[in-house]
């Protein structure tokens, strides 16, 4: 019973020694820290970065105030993400050079690591790249209507790795910038008009220039068509049930809906005062009627 009770005192005692070699080790690194040196190094740097956050809200609050005249929102957009990106960089530079850690050493373990990593940070750096492309290029900004992969919508937010839109029935579709880079891209909205073409087909009995006349007359019934460019319209071909022709009118983008509801309501108005039809396909079905002749009996004569 003495020699387990002297056992645990002494691995108290042991363990004891452990803690205050370790607490001393301690202290004595923290007293090395606490130098005049080194805290006027910390302060230095605390106001470095104070400077550097006054300096990025600043630059930030100005690409804010901005008139729309002088800076569209894609820019202001794409200024702040610049700025942002370039002071997180500065502050995470600023952080490790209070550590003592030096830069060189830092990259020599980053190019080890990268070699690592790269080949699972491909699809990351490919749309990281592909981002830079997107915001100079100048070929998409928010507002813009879009069509990227098979999906249509408005952008909202554009990004260093992706887009984000909504479609026109309020679905937020993330788009990663290699897919725009890689594919078949169209903006919609990029020119300040565009132009719209409906195809119709009229009777083989209808005097072509009669029918010309009173097509060219349906764009300037549809109040959102532009003159300039002016509209036009054309024969197109004979098909099989009727002539055919196009009318183009051009009008601008945010008018779509009403601009096609008003021009196909102007082209059937205009076809029914010139008493101009529009054929459709016709079947007709003829019955033969059969005649049924019924033999009838005859009574014997000796009943």
């Amino acid at each position: 019973m003495e020699e387990t009770t002297t056992a645990a005192a002494e691995a108290v005692q042991s363990a004891s020694e452990e803690i205050i070699s370790k607490t001393s080790l301690f202290m004595n690194w923290v007293k090395g820290l606490a130098t005049w040196t080194n805290l006027f190094k910390l302060l230095g740097g605390i106001l470095v970065l104070l400077v550097m956050w006054i300096v990025y809200r600043i630059i930030l609050r100005t690409i804010k105030k901005s008139s729309s005249a002088k800076m569209n929102s894609h820019k202001q957009q794409m200024l702040s993400h610049f700025v942002k990106y370039i002071f997180y960089i500065l502050v995470v530079l600023e952080v490790l050079s209070l550590l003592g850690i030096k830069l060189s050493a830092l990259l020599g373990a980053a190019g080890i690591a990268g070699v690592a990593i790269g080949f699972a940070a491909q699809t990351s750096v490919s749309n990281l790249i592909s981002g830079l492309f997107v915001l100079t290029e100048g070929s998409i900004k928010i507002g813009d209507a879009v069509t990227v992969d098979g999906v249509t919508g408005v952008v909202d937010e554009i990004n260093l790795l992706s887009i984000h839109i909504h479609t026109y029935d309020n679905q937020m579709v993330r788009i990663p910038n290699s897919t725009i880079i890689n594919s078949n891209f169209t903006n919609i909205n990029f020119h300040q008009t565009r132009r719209m073409t409906i195809n119709v087909s009229v009777d083989y009995s209808t005097d072509m220039k009669t029918a010309l006349e009173a097509l060219k007359k349906a764009p300037a019934l549809c109040p959102t068509v532009v003159s300039d460019p002016a509209p036009a319209v054309w024969f197109d071909g004979f098909a099989a049930s009727g002539i055919n022709m196009t009318v183009a009118a051009w009008f601008k983008p945010a008018d779509f809906l009403q601009t096609k509801n008003d021009l196909y309501i102007a082209i059937k108005q205009v076809l029914d005062e010139a008493g101009i039809t529009i054929p459709f396909n016709q079947l007709d079905v003829h019955m033969k009627e059969e005649s049924v002749v019924t033999e009838q009996s005859v009574p014997d004569a000796q009943a």
